[in-house]
């Protein structure tokens, strides 16, 4: 039996809402530890498993379980926030999307508000705007955006949306791979 022990720590702490420093101090591991574990660059003994998992709510027979399918159904419990300093919100539609190849967010801005400048990276990304209306900022050029409009890009260039309406503007994204 194959299994991703790192991938499904991630996507069960993820699931939870749980940063690696907060799984970490649930177990009394250290937030280095976590991160390596995830990354398949460090393997636990049972006991520091049997920790981890207990700390995540599972069982040793549900996480090895084999040929289970996850439900491809994500409630708005399972959903978790991160408010933003702008004032403005980011929603993680599926909490386990690190594990996967895409991750879609809700991007709530308020007006005048902006998200900060992501660097080039390789992925591409697809936003709809719901509500209100953005600019996008795709390297040196900008394209003013209202509700019912999209834009697909690579990532291959320094961007970012500003809110450039009068009242809050609610932003559909999605990013492949994973890099919110």
């Amino acid at each position: 039996m194959n299994i991703a022990v790192g991938e499904k720590i991630r996507a069960l702490r993820m699931l939870h809402g749980l940063t690696q420093k907060e799984l970490a101090d649930r177990c009394d591991l250290s937030k280095g530890f976590i991160s390596q574990l995830e990354s398949d660059q460090a393997a636990p003994s049972l006991e520091t498993l049997g920790d981890i998992l207990d700390a995540l709510g599972i069982s040793f027979s549900e996480f090895f379980a084999a040929g289970e399918e996850q439900s491809p159904v994500f409630k708005h419990d399972d959903m978790f926030d991160k408010k933003l300093q702008n004032g403005g919100s980011i929603t993680w539609l599926v909490a386990t999307a690190q594990a996967h190849d895409m991750e879609p967010i809700l991007l709530e801005l308020p007006a005048g508000a902006a998200t900060d400048c992501e660097q080039p990276h390789n992925a591409e990304e697809f936003g709809y705007v719901l509500s209100g209306s953005i600019s996008l900022h795709l390297g040196l050029r900008k394209w003013r955006m209202k509700k019912g409009d999209a834009f697909y890009f690579r990532a291959d260039k320094e961007h970012f949306i500003v809110n450039s309406g009068k009242s809050t503007a609610t932003v559909l994204w999605v990013s492949t791979p994973p890099s919110f």
